[in-house]
């Protein structure tokens, strides 16, 4: 959590100090103290706090379809679209193997809105715009991410449809776009966009691919950072250490989209400025078991690749979320449920 300042200017108007305070600092753990490991056989060490207190703030959740819309930021692969693609994709689908994607998100499906309703089962891959050329260069700071998302709303062919209710706007850069704090305080953050730039308020994320930047920080653990000595990195399930370690932070920023979209809805504490989440109790854990610096139980294909989750054809690994009905992370993978 931290606050950044930004100085814009509005037309014929006055020059205003705007606070972007996304509310998602997000970052794997990367903590190394063996002596954390005495817990690994404690069912409910994972992140179980009977003093954390989430609460509901009355703002608005996503109950009705969700619809996300991927902006492809800088040169991507179709092989590295293909996984994220699948990743949203397999949220909805409930044939999934056990443990799945859809099993995961049920944990997200237990918060409601003032009315009881519950976040919607149903998250929809929706119309995707590419921005292949860095229209806004290939350093991004929080204010011109909005006007990324502005270009593809607004644009002359194939604008994204405006859909404040029900969609999410998802900002991937590409691994040689650099973004303010990337890599040093956060992997991934979302936020809303304000009227004055985009011309709407939409639920936003933005998540970078840190393959060149820094997979040791936000790729972990499929790399590790150098200060780590002799830890050895995890095979990734798909094949690119880069895509396969934002998928965790994509699946982190989704969630609390879902729950928190406008940071006026579900979180814990007392300071809406910087709310703490479903997401960011659960940072690093993976797995029954997992807390301080272990990442709790994975599972391992025949290739030797390391995944906790089943999408429709790929796996993936995949941080729990704060389950508040019990009061600790859960997921679909959990050994003691």
């Amino acid at each position: 959590m931290h606050r950044v300042s930004v100085l814009f200017s509005l037309v014929a108007v006055a020059t205003l100090v705007v606070v972007i305070n996304p509310v998602t600092g997000y970052r794997p753990w990367l903590k190394a103290n063996s002596s954390d490991l005495m817990f690994g056989g404690s069912k409910k060490y994972e992140g179980s706090s009977e003093f954390v207190k989430m609460r509901y703030h009355m703002g608005p959740v996503l109950t009705a379809n969700i619809t996300v819309h991927p902006i492809w930021y800088g040169r991507w692969q179709n092989s590295q679209k293909k996984i994220i693609r699948e990743f949203i994709n397999s949220i909805s689908a409930v044939d999934s193997m056990h443990p799945s994607v859809a099993g995961w998100w049920k944990t997200v499906q237990l918060y409601t809105d003032q009315t009881g309703a519950n976040i919607s089962r149903t998250v929809l891959l929706g119309e995707e715009k590419n921005d292949r050329f860095y229209s806004h260069g290939k350093s991004l700071t929080r204010l011109s991410i909005q006007s990324v998302i502005k270009s593809a709303v607004t644009a002359r062919t194939k604008p994204l449809p405006i859909n404040p209710k029900s969609g999410l706007y998802l900002l991937l850069t590409s691994d040689d776009v650099y973004v303010q704090d990337f890599c040093g305080q956060v992997c991934g953050f979302h936020y809303f966009t304000f009227p004055s730039i985009v011309g709407y308020t939409l639920p936003y994320a933005w998540v970078g691919n840190s393959a060149k930047l820094c997979p040791g920080i936000c790729a972990y653990p499929f790399a590790v950072p150098t200060y780590m000595p002799g830890l050895k990195p995890l095979k990734s399930p798909n094949g690119d250490v880069g895509v396969d370690g934002m998928i965790s932070v994509i699946g982190h920023e989704v969630a609390e989209l879902a729950t928190n979209p406008l940071v006026n809805a579900w979180y814990a504490g007392q300071d809406p400025v910087a709310p703490v989440e479903i997401a960011d109790l659960c940072e690093g854990i993976y797995g029954t078991g997992g807390g301080g610096s272990y990442t709790g139980q994975l599972l391992n294909d025949r290739g030797g690749a390391t995944y906790n989750m089943n999408g429709i054809r790929r796996r993936y690994l995949v941080q729990w979320v704060w389950n508040h009905i019990v009061s600790y992370c859960t997921g679909p993978n959990a050994l003691d449920q």
